[in-house]
């Protein structure tokens, strides 16, 4: 067999690559490598898609769906092996943590206060993320870990969708399974020793099991007809996300299109199927 000779224009796309991924704070890089291990030791990774070349250094939104407790540590490495260092949207309680808040405000993250005056400010807060640093966001649009009956994504919110549609940037779907047999949903939240305890005790099983994390980069979802100010658009672009994302997760579940084979007692279901189920 004779090797294809590699564009002339690879070399140069991978070192930008690398150039804009090592451009994020230092602490970050390392916390992201130490993720990696931790993922190793944990299952098996997969991951399949990537962010396009020519999209690099522009505004990007990653949005991905919530399985579990354990899936932004797994989509964590899943973009580091596509050299992306993504900052998340996360809850203005972890913030709030002692040493916790300091980490995630050197690594540059983004914080959203849920169910307060503020929570607003998160939109203008990505936005202005989104314009003043290359490395993308990686957001949850369904704002919580799904209690559809069968983990099919839960319809979302269009706060996800007006942040594209107000900072012009560019939404990439990733669809992910496997990471909710890494841990169990537990508790709504976590408050005494126990609770740590039974959390724990789940990843132990899991690293005994290692079972396959799969994670997949979609195709980037076209809103260029839709407009921050028109009204409807935000829920327009709420639904071709969730679809998008939706669609990759089919090929990742193929074998579970109903019910779960890994079944987790402690997770709470609510009665009302995706409506992006297939």
């Amino acid at each position: 067999m004779v090797a294809l000779p590699s564009s002339p224009h690879e070399p140069t796309r991978r070192t930008d690559r690398e150039r804009l991924f090592r451009d994020a704070p230092l602490l970050w890089r390392v916390l992201m490598r130490l993720d990696r291990a931790v993922i190793g030791l944990t299952g098996r990774l997969e991951v399949t898609g990537g962010v396009p070349d020519s999209l690099r250094g522009k505004p990007i939104l990653l949005a991905a769906n919530h399985i579990g407790n354990f899936d932004a540590l797994v989509l964590i490495a899943a973009c580091r092996t596509r050299r992306l260092a993504p900052r998340f949207l996360a809850t203005g309680g972890l913030f709030d943590a002692p040493v916790l808040g300091r980490v995630l405000s050197a690594c540059r993250h983004v914080r959203a206060d849920r169910g307060k005056s503020t929570a607003g400010e998160a939109l203008g807060r990505v936005v202005a993320a989104l314009t003043s640093d290359h490395h993308p966001v990686l957001v949850y649009p369904e704002g919580r870990i799904t209690l559809e009956p069968d983990m099919w994504p839960e319809r979302g919110k269009t706060g996800v969708a007006r942040m594209a549609l107000a900072s012009g940037a560019t939404v990439v779907p990733i669809s992910q399974w496997g990471a909710h047999e890494a841990m169990c949903y537990g508790m709504l939240r976590v408050e005494r020793v126990k609770d740590v305890r039974i959390l724990f005790a789940s990843w132990l099983r899991a690293v005994r099991r290692r079972p396959k994390l799969k994670v997949h980069f979609g195709t980037p979802v076209d809103l260029g007809d839709l407009s921050a100010d028109q009204v409807g658009d935000a829920a327009r672009a709420r639904d071709r996300i969730m679809r998008a994302i939706a669609t990759g997760l089919v090929p990742l579940r193929a074998d579970e299109p109903g019910a779960p084979h890994h079944l987790d007692p402690t997770r709470p279901a609510i009665d009302k199927p995706s409506p992006w189920r297939p």
